[in-house]
Formats: structure tokens, C-alpha cells, sequence
């Protein structure tokens, strides 16, 4: 089923579709919602997607949307497993053309009033279909931590990580309707990525769309024990990390990702996502051109040595 809307007038607002996947959401997600209602300056329409809750969210938002004609909650009941699945269930059934621009949302998080109209004034003055942002991380403590994600787009960055948090994303109209066209069209790879915010850059930065990365932080990105991707911070999350790098789980999304978005015949896959033991040697020396901050970059040299030294990476990351 698709969600239609009605083309805006020229001298209107700008338009945004803004898509929220929800899970168990009722400890934050009224106020998440309030903060997208309040954005300013701009005309927005919200869909959720519920995967199937046990907390009252789904009553929440049907009770809402009958009286707050900004919200469409899509048909409920489903399961989805993750947060990619319920985000590209959104991309298939909510109607994108009427809109100037399309962007995600997470269930917990607290929006700058200001977050949408920036991004489509910068959008517009740099020419970029495609925009994300830095953001700051908060904690129930009341512990607050700037993330900078505004490090200089390398080469082959996309393959290798997202431009930021989805939360963050706004699309223009004819990324999003390309976005949306490969998601409806793709096969069962689509839901091995659990990724939809990385998948979404990777392919706009493959057929050469313009990508901006705000510097301004244009959210409060809230942390807490439900969070399915958090900051890393702290020991166990180094661990976690360690774990999917030497079990190679990174590089299989990154497989998969290009395979999806038809980038699997460049020089970078062939060579070394699929060069097994001397293809993460040589990714390992072009470390600079695949990860954007430099901290990362060394990260990701030492991950490659490790990856060859342990095991051949999986073909086609299966």
C-alpha cells in the first residue's frame, strides 16, 4: 500500500517526509515525535512503522494519529527484527514524490527546532542531494558528548561506513525516489544489511550525488540500554567492535552493500573485499582513502593486518 500526498504549491514550505521506525518506543518516542511536529519553517508529514511492540506504542500512535493529521502510522502487526527491515518497509510503501525532501527519524531522540530548515538551506545553497550531520550523544546521567562525523569524504569511504547516524539524513526528491526505486527493486540481499543509513550513502555516493556532512550538531542523540546502535564509548563497546572486525562482519556488509548498489566491479572489491588474505593487505595500505577521521584510518589498517592474519575474508560476504 502506498501513502499519497498532494504536490505542494511553488511559494509553499518545503516539504519533508520524515520516516520513523519504532520498536518498544513508549519511554521516548512522544517526545521525539513532538520535536519533529515542532520543527520550523517547514511543512512536515511523519510515517511511522511499528515492528509488532508489547509496550502500547502501537496504541499510542493510532490513538495520536487520529487527531494530528501530520502523523500516518502505517499498517500495524508486522515483525521486522531490526531497524533496517522497518526502515526499508517504509522506503517501499510511503509515496515520496509529493515531497521536497525525505529523511529518517529514530524513536528516542530530541531534534533541533531549527534541524530540518538548515539542512534544506544548505542543501540548496551547495548543490547536495544528500545530507547528514554531526549530533551530540546524551545519557539519562545528564552526561552530554559532542560526535564530530563532518571529516573530509574520502574515495572509497562509503563502502566501508555510513555518513553518520540515519537520524541525521535528508534526502532531496530525486535521491530519495532513486533510494526508493532500488530498495523495490532489490532481491533478499537487501535484508542481510542491517544498515539502510549506510546503504543510503553508499549509494549516493556511488552514482555521484553530492553529499554534504553538516558540522552544526542537529540533534540530541539519546543513549540508553534499548539503544540497537549506540556510540561507541566504553570498554564493552571496544570489545564489540573488536569481535565483528576479526569475525569479519563489517567487511561481509560491505560485500553486500556493493553488491546491492552494483559497485561490486570496482578495483576496491574486487581486489580487496574479495582478495581474501592479501586483499585485506593491500586494503590495509589504502586505509586513508576508506575511512574518513584519521584515528579511524589507523583503526582500519590495524583491522585489515588482523582480518588477514586470522582468516581469508568470505567471498561475496556470505
Amino acid at each position: 500500500m502506498n501513502f499519497a500526498t498532494q504536490q505542494s504549491p511553488v511559494d509553499a514550505l518545503p516539504r519533508f517526509a520524515v520516516c520513523l521506525a519504532a520498536y518498544n518506543g513508549m519511554a521516548f518516542i512522544t517526545e521525539q515525535i513532538e520535536s519533529i511536529l515542532g520543527q520550523s519553517r517547514v511543512d512536515v508529514q511523519l510515517f511511522i512503522s511499528v515492528d509488532q511492540s508489547s509496550d502500547g506504542t502501537e496504541h499510542r500512535l493510532t490513538e495520536w494519529a487520529k487527531t494530528e493529521s501530520r502523523l500516518t502510522l502505517l499498517s500495524t502487526g508486522q515483525r521486522f527484527g531490526g531497524a533496517g527491515p522497518n526502515f526499508y518497509r517504509l522506503l517501499r510503501e510511503v509515496d515520496l514524490t509529493g515531497f521536497d525532501y525525505s529523511c529518517f527519524a529514530d524513536q528516542d531522540d530530541l531534534w533541533h527546532s531549527e534541524k530540518l530548515w538548515r539542512a534544506c538551506q544548505l542543501m540548496r545553497s551547495k548543490g547536495a542531494a544528500g545530507y547528514s550531520s554531526n549530533f551530540t550523544a546524551f545519557w539519562p546521567s545528564g552526561r552530554e558528548r559532542f560526535v564530530n562525523k563532518a571529516w573530509p569524504q574520502r574515495e572509497w569511504d562509503y563502502l566501508f561506513e555510513s555518513a553518520g547516524p540515519g537520524c541525521t539524513y535528508v534526502l532531496d526528491r530525486g535521491l530519495a525516489l532513486a533510494v526508493q526505486a532500488l530498495v523495490r527493486g532489490a532481491d533478499g540481499k537487501l535484508l542481510r544489511i542491517d544498515f539502510h543509513d549506510w546503504l543510503v550513502y553508499a549509494f549516493a555516493r556511488s552514482r555521484h550525488y553530492t553529499w554534504i556532512i553538516d558540522d552544526w550538531p542537529s540533534l540530541k542523540y539519546r543513549q540508553h540500554g534499548q539503544n540497537q546502535i549506540g556510540v561507541n564509548t566504553g570498554w564493552q563497546a571496544f570489545r564489540l567492535r573488536v569481535q565483528k572486525i576479526l569475525n569479519g562482519y563489517g567487511f561481509e556488509q560491505s560485500c553486500l552493500i556493493a553488491d546491492v548498489i552494483g559497485a561490486s566491479p570496482l578495483l576496491i572489491v574486487q581486489r580487496g573485499l574479495l582478495g581474501g588474505r592479501s586483499g585485506c593487505l593491500w586494503l590495509a595500505l589504502q586505509a586513508r582513502a576508506c575511512r574518513r577521521k584519521p584515528l579511524d584510518q589507523l583503526w582500519f589498517f590495524l583491522s585489515c593486518v588482523a582480518l588477514a592474519l586470522r582468516k581469508p575474508l568470505a567471498k561475496g560476504g556470505a
